[in-house]
């Protein structure tokens, strides 16, 4: 596996574990919601913002996965759209590169 691979494999563990650590923190102090959870996302208007930001990045992420999948035939890809929804661009993004740079039979 070249270097480039294992920095983004990297990444995208990073941008799954780092991220869900500060969400279980969030379930441990204020209880497991995910309408809570979503509700301290918006509490200022610096938050608001960046959630949109996040939103916008992974609508315009997903859209790249699906029509590079359809160009390249490289299904297996299609696994950075559910990984960005569910855990996050930090995961998604990465993992897609990583899936996109493996050699495709």
């Amino acid at each position: 596996m070249s270097p480039l691979r294992l920095i983004y494999l990297g990444l995208a563990v990073w941008g799954a574990v780092h991220p869900m650590w500060w969400f279980v923190r969030h379930w441990r102090e204020e209880g497991l919601s995910l309408g809570g959870l979503i509700d301290s996302w918006f509490v200022n208007a610096g938050s608001t913002g960046l959630v949109w930001d996040l939103t916008i990045a992974a609508i315009a992420l997903t859209v790249f996965v699906l029509a590079e999948t359809w160009v390249r035939r490289n299904w297996v890809a299609l696994w950075a759209i559910p990984a960005t929804f569910c855990i996050g661009v930090s995961c998604g993004l990465p993992l897609y590169l990583f899936l996109r740079t493996r050699p495709v039979t």
